[in-house]
């Protein structure tokens, strides 16, 4: 997934969910709405085994969605 990094709008390949939790602990614009604290819980559950990548990716999308930095969820050619 692609998303927007940094006040002056570059953006960052997330190609992992560490990497995605990695983002939603540490660079998240946002404040940490219902959507925010799902994606991390998906992410952490992914992280354990406990549910699929897949989950995670999902929840995570909604929660950029909600911030507006999702830019794309396919990797960059």
């Amino acid at each position: 997934m692609t998303v927007k990094s940094g006040a002056a709008g570059t953006t960052q390949l997330l190609r992992t969910v560490r990497e995605a939790s990695d983002y939603l602990l540490n660079n998240w614009p946002g404040k940490r709405s219902p959507k925010h604290r799902e994606a991390l819980q998906a992410c952490h559950d992914a992280l354990a085994g406990d549910k699929p990548a897949m989950i995670a990716r999902r929840a995570f999308i909604a929660a950029a969605r909600e911030v507006n930095v999702f830019v794309s969820d396919k990797a960059p050619v």
